[in-house]
């Protein structure tokens, strides 16, 4: 058998190859790399890393795929459930994974463990209800995560826990009823998250003054359009904080922002949000907004006060420069009078004076990117005349008001419940009344007075004094002198009774004439 030998020229010389042998590695090595796992499969398309199984029924990932891929489209299949077998190999270099418009209605605890260094995950246009906790804590790279569209009406508290590296989530057109504030506030707080949409979602009440404390960078993000608010002044003025602050959320979705009464429980009249103030929210509601959010500080005389700048932009290499009402300029590093700049952005008044109250400016500078964002700042330094500094003087006149009030309402129960009987009165007026009139009548009448009886005697404190005048008055004529009484034999009381602590003198020249009455002989 005769070998065949050809020349190949190549850049190092010429060397000469056996064709036969040449024919025999080739085959081999086409059979091989076709019988090897990491294939495209016939049903999907492979382009370099990416490879697109799109509406081919699929009810989990194929095992035959490129080891090798980087992105994995699945959209428009049949998978119903995410399972820790799903993925049945493990793709390392794996980062971007689409399961849209699937029928998935559950995700399991470990289905993502395969997929480790995902960075772009989309599951929207699903079957999801609910989100237990942690579904997701394999993805400790994952950085946007779309669940929009599906039928989410809860959110376990730590369902997004370990997603530290998250800077975009998509919740939209789902049936939230509640704002998901652990993503900002707590233990599992996302510090990297600078976009959440949960628009268009069942949301009516927005826990504001919790907001307050999360930075602009993250505000900023927060998309609400689309969701049945009830009206109230607090939301308005957070939004016009926003809308100031030319947040997108607000500038680019103002249309969408509206509201419902409380009367209207079904949601037939929806009113504009952000139009023409018609709510008629007072100023002082719309500054206490911008009060809590950063924006209006209240100090007193000898404070001293840290005013942040709170800037959307807080990336490394950002600088800050302030501007006082009396431009000057403040810089880090730089302490100017009793003013004082931190390489964070934070100015600091260390004794604060009437004179330093006014717009302040922070500027926020970062060179590398191109950006720059200028934040206003009111600062009102008033004198307040109460010490502040002894608290217990407060207390004292706090004490002092409650224990005045306790003893007036004591005084009233004590007049209303222990005056006397208003009969009792009456019966003594009128007995006051018929001594006076037995007085005169024994002033004209001679007869001799009845003893009192025992319980007047008791009652009488003062002199009993009686004058008797005998009565002759002739059988046909009266003699020029008036008849007081028809009967010859009448007899009327003649004592005076008084409870006058004078003299007896005193007592009779009070009642009768200066000149004494002499009883006849």
């Amino acid at each position: 058998m005769s070998l065949n030998w050809w020349t190949i020229p190549t850049q190092l010389g010429v060397f000469k190859v056996n064709c036969k042998r040449l024919a025999c590695l080739l085959v081999f090595t086409v059979s091989v790399c076709g019988s090897a796992p990491g294939m495209c499969p016939t049903t999907c398309i492979c382009a370099s890393d990416i490879i697109s199984c799109t509406n081919k029924n699929f009810t989990r990932v194929p095992g035959n795929l490129y080891k090798y891929m980087k992105r994995l489209d699945l959209s428009y299949n049949r998978i119903g459930l995410l399972e820790p077998e799903w993925v049945p190999v493990l793709f390392e270099k794996l980062n971007t994974l689409i399961v849209n418009h699937n029928s998935i209605s559950s995700i399991i605890t470990g289905s993502f463990s395969t997929t480790p260094n995902l960075k772009y995950l989309d599951l929207s246009s699903n079957s999801l209800k609910t989100l237990g906790s942690p579904v997701f804590q394999e993805l400790k790279a994952l950085e946007v995560l779309l669940l929009y569209n599906n039928q989410i009406t809860q959110i376990d508290s730590l369902a997004f826990g370990g997603l530290y590296n998250l800077q975009k989530l998509y919740l939209s057109y789902n049936s939230l009823l509640h704002f998901p504030l652990d993503l900002y506030v707590g233990k599992h707080k996302l510090t990297n998250l600078v976009l959440l949409d949960i628009s268009f979602n069942h949301i009516q009440l927005v826990p504001i003054q919790r907001l307050s404390s999360v930075p602009a960078k993250q505000l900023s993000g927060i998309y609400l359009h689309g969701n049945p608010f009830y009206c109230d002044c607090v939301l308005y003025s957070m939004l016009i904080f926003w809308y100031q602050r030319h947040f997108s959320s607000v500038v680019d979705f103002k249309n969408e922002y509206s509201c419902l009464l409380q009367s209207d429980t079904r949601g037939h009249n929806k009113l504009p949000l952000l139009h023409d103030n018609f709510l008629n929210c007072s100023e002082s509601t719309v500054n206490s907004s911008f009060q809590a959010f950063g924006f209006i500080y209240d100090a007193q005389v000898g404070d001293r006060l840290i005013v942040h700048c709170d800037s959307r932009i807080s990336d490394a290499g950002t600088h800050f420069v302030w501007v006082s009402p009396d431009n000057r300029l403040l810089e880090p590093d730089r302490e100017t009078n009793n003013f004082k700049v931190f390489p964070n952005g934070s100015l600091e008044i260390t004794d604060a004076q009437m004179e330093n109250s006014g717009l302040y400016s922070c500027t926020a500078i970062n060179k590398k990117r191109l950006l720059n964002e200028t934040i206003e700042v009111r600062i009102n330094v008033s004198n307040f005349t109460v010490n502040r500094s002894h608290p217990h003087e407060a207390f004292n006149t706090a004490f002092t008001t409650l224990a005045a009030c306790v003893a007036s309402i004591i005084l009233v129960l004590l007049y209303l419940y222990l005056t006397p009987c208003p009969c009792q009165c009456k019966a003594k007026k009128k007995k006051r009344k018929l001594n006076q009139s037995s007085a005169h009548s024994s002033i004209l009448n001679s007869t001799m007075p009845q003893e009192l009886p025992a319980d007047e005697k008791k009652a009488s404190t003062g002199k009993r004094v009686a004058f008797l005048e005998p009565v002759h008055e002739p059988k046909h004529s009266q003699n020029g002198k008036v008849k007081l009484f028809p009967n010859d034999s009448i007899t009327t009381e003649s004592i005076l009774k008084t409870t006058r602590t004078k003299s007896d003198s005193d007592s009779v020249n009070s009642v009768f004439s200066d000149t004494p009455f002499m009883p006849p002989t």
